[in-house]
C-alpha cells in the first residue's frame, strides 16, 4: 500500500493499485435505488479507462489539455476522469445542473470557467450536452459521442511534477479558482493521510459524496482506488432522498470508512426510519469522519444517540480539517479515540478572541470539537492580522504549509496563494495542546455590538427550527449606520406559505438564536424552496445570498 515508507515506489496516480494490478476483485460497487448494484472489477475498470483515454485522443485531446467533466455521479464520470489521467490530460469534475442550482447562475459560471481556464473539451451526459453547447464554444461531447472502439495510442507516463487534475475551490469565487495539484502532491497527501487514519488492506470505503468536492474526490474516490481497496459508491441524489441507502451499503459490504459533513449526521439521524435502522448493523465501521468547518458537537451527539444500537460509539467518530488547496486533509483526530472536546467561555471567545477553558456546567460554556493534529508533512500555525504567530488558545487565522499543497490557481497568475511559504486559509481557529479547533471563516465574521459572531453558529440553530428545511438557512451581517454596527439577517427556506405559520417560525428563530447564541436577529426572511444559492460544491454561498437578499430588499 501507499504509505510514507513506500512513497518512493509510486510515481504518478497511474500507479494506482486498482489499475496497476488488474484482477477480478471488485474495484467499484455502484449502488443505486431501484436497481441492482453494479460491480466493476479491477480488470474491467482498467479496460474502460483505456477505452476512454483512446476516445479522448481520437477527439483531439492531448497531454496538458484541460477536460471538464460535468456528469451526474455515475460510472461514465469515473471512466472519463481516469481516462483523461491516462492520456496525460488534466481532468476537472464539475456538477451538472440540478434543481438545487440556479440555472442562470450555473450557465454564467460555467461559461466563465470554460473561457477563463481555456477548457479543451467538455464531457457530459447525452441529455445535458445540448444545454452546455448553448453556453460555450468549446466542443461538448455526450456519452454517445465518445468513439470507445478506437485502438489506444501509445501512452507515456506523465511527469510526477505535472498537474494531475484541478479541484475547484468551494468559495463564492471558486468557479474562477481551479486548484492545480500535481501527481506528487496528491500522492504525498494519500500516503500521509492513510497513515493518519491507520488505513489497512481490509478497509472498505463507502461514499455518497459528490466527486467534484475535495472530500468526495480524494477521500471517497482516489484514496480507495490508489490503495487498491473496494469502493462502494452511491449517488448523492439517491442518498439525499433515501439516506438509509448508506447504512444498508455499509451493512451489506462491511464498510469501515465513511466521510460525512455535519448536515449528513443530522440528515441520517432524523430521516432514517426506525424499521430501516433495525435491519442494519454498523459494527464493521472503524471511522465516520466529519470534515465540516466547524464540526458540531450537537451533530455528533445526535448521530450517536440515533445509531448507538447499530454499533456507533464515540471512538468511531473522527474529525478532519480539510481543504482543496492542501489536496484534502490538513489534520486528523486519532483513530480509535473520541475526538477531544474543548469547553470554553463563549463570551470571552466573542469579545476577546480567547478560548478560555471552563467547566461544562458554567453558563457561558460552549463545546468545540477538535479537528485533530496535522498529518505528516503538514504544518499549521495561527497568526494575527499582521501575520504574527499567536500563542495557544488565541483565535486568529489558520495558515498551512505542506508537501501536498497546490502549485497555484490554474491560469490565475494574479492570485498569489502563499505568503512567506504559508497558505492563508481565511479560516479562524486556535491551537490547544497541539489540537486544532476551527471556528469559522474570517470573511463571514459578523461584528455585532463589538462581538465576533460566526454565522455558522446562527445557522446551526436555525436549521433545528421546525418548518425550516434542514441545511437551507443562511446568516450574514448587514451594516447599519444608525446603529454603528452590523445587524444580523437570517434567510431560511420553509415548507409552508401560510402567513400565520410563517410568523410563528420567525418568532421561534428569534427566540432560539437569542437563547443559544446571546445575540439578536434583526431580519428574518422566509423564502420558498430553492431560493438560496449554492456554491459549486453544494455549500450555501453566503456572499451571493447576501447580495440577492439586498437586491430584493432594495428593489422598488
Amino acid at each position: 500500500m501507499l504509505t510514507p515508507a513506500t512513497r518512493t515506489t509510486f510515481h504518478t496516480l497511474l500507479d494506482a493499485r486498482t489499475l496497476a494490478e488488474p484482477s477480478d476483485a471488485p474495484a467499484i460497487i455502484f449502488v443505486a435505488t431501484e436497481a441492482e448494484p453494479v460491480v466493476v472489477t479491477r480488470r474491467a475498470l482498467a479496460t474502460a479507462v483505456t477505452h476512454h483515454a483512446a476516445a479522448l485522443h481520437a477527439l483531439g485531446i492531448r497531454p496538458g489539455d484541460l477536460v471538464l467533466i460535468a456528469h451526474t455521479q455515475n460510472l461514465a464520470a469515473v471512466y472519463a476522469f481516469w481516462g483523461a489521467l491516462q492520456l496525460g490530460a488534466i481532468p476537472t469534475l464539475f456538477p451538472s445542473l440540478t434543481e438545487k442550482l440556479d440555472a442562470e447562475v450555473y450557465r454564467r459560471n460555467m461559461a466563465q470557467l470554460i473561457d477563463l481556464s481555456q477548457v479543451k473539451a467538455v464531457l457530459t451526459s447525452d441529455d445535458f450536452a445540448a444545454t452546455l453547447r448553448e453556453v460555450t464554444r468549446c466542443p461538448v461531447y455526450g456519452t454517445r459521442d465518445l468513439p470507445l472502439d478506437v485502438p489506444p495510442p501509445p501512452f507515456t507516463q506523465p511527469d510526477p511534477e505535472s498537474i494531475a487534475f484541478l479541484q475547484h475551490s468551494s468559495g463564492t469565487t471558486g468557479l474562477q479558482k481551479g486548484v492545480a495539484l500535481t501527481h506528487t502532491a496528491v500522492l504525498n497527501q494519500l500516503a500521509a493521510y492513510s497513515q493518519a487514519i491507520a488505513l489497512h488492506a481490509d478497509d472498505v470505503v463507502v461514499s455518497w459524496l459528490p466527486l467534484y468536492h475535495d472530500m468526495g474526490l480524494i477521500a471517497g474516490f482516489l484514496l480507495p482506488l490508489v490503495q487498491g481497496l473496494p469502493l462502494v459508491l452511491l449517488s448523492p441524489f439517491d442518498w439525499v432522498q433515501h439516506p438509509a441507502l448508506l447504512l444498508q451499503a455499509i451493512d451489506r459490504y462491511r464498510g469501515t470508512l465513511c466521510w460525512l459533513p455535519n448536515f449528513a449526521y443530522n440528515h441520517c439521524a432524523r430521516r432514517i426510519r426506525r424499521r430501516d435502522k433495525e435491519a442494519v448493523s454498523l459494527a464493521s465501521m472503524r471511522l465516520f469522519i466529519n470534515c465540516s468547518e466547524p464540526v458540531r458537537h450537537s451533530s455528533h451527539q445526535l448521530f450517536l444517540d440515533a445509531f448507538a444500537a447499530q454499533g456507533v460509539t464515540p471512538d468511531r467518530l473522527g474529525v478532519s480539517y480539510a481543504m482543496a488547496e492542501n489536496t484534502f486533509a490538513v489534520t486528523q483526530t486519532a483513530p480509535g479515540q473520541p475526538a477531544p472536546l474543548d469547553w470554553i467561555d463563549g463570551q470571552l471567545l466573542a469579545e476577546q478572541n480567547l478560548a478560555q477553558p471552563v467547566e461544562p456546567t458554567q453558563p457561558e460554556a460552549v463545546p468545540l470539537v477538535s479537528c485533530g493534529r496535522p498529518i505528516s508533512g503538514t504544518a499549521v500555525a495561527i497568526v494575527d492580522e499582521q501575520g504574527n504567530p499567536l500563542p495557544p488558545r488565541r483565535v486568529g487565522e489558520i495558515v498551512v504549509r505542506s508537501d501536498c499543497m497546490l502549485t497555484g490557481y490554474y491560469r490565475r497568475e494574479d492570485l498569489r496563494p502563499f505568503q512567506h511559504g504559508w497558505y492563508h486559509t481565511g479560516d479562524r481557529g486556535y491551537l490547544a495542546e497541539g489540537e486544532l479547533y476551527v471556528i469559522g471563516r474570517s470573511k463571514d465574521l459578523i461584528i455585532n455590538a463589538g462581538k465576533n459572531i460566526y454565522p455558522q453558529d446562527i445557522e446551526a440553530v436555525v436549521n433545528e427550527v421546525p418548518g425550516v428545511y434542514p441545511g437551507r438557512a443562511v446568516a450574514f451581517g448587514v451594516p447599519d449606520e444608525r446603529e454603528g454596527t452590523e445587524l444580523i439577517a437570517v434567510v431560511a427556506e420553509v415548507e409552508t406559505a401560510d402567513p400565520e405559520q410563517q410568523n410563528q417560525i420567525r418568532l421561534v428563530i428569534r427566540q432560539r438564536v437569542g437563547v443559544e447564541t446571546a445575540v439578536s436577529v434583526s431580519f428574518v426572511t422566509l423564502v420558498p424552496r430553492h431560493w438560496l444559492l449554492k456554491t459549486s460544491s453544494g455549500k450555501i454561498a453566503r456572499a451571493e445570498n447576501r447580495r440577492k437578499w439586498l437586491a430584493e430588499r432594495n428593489a422598488p
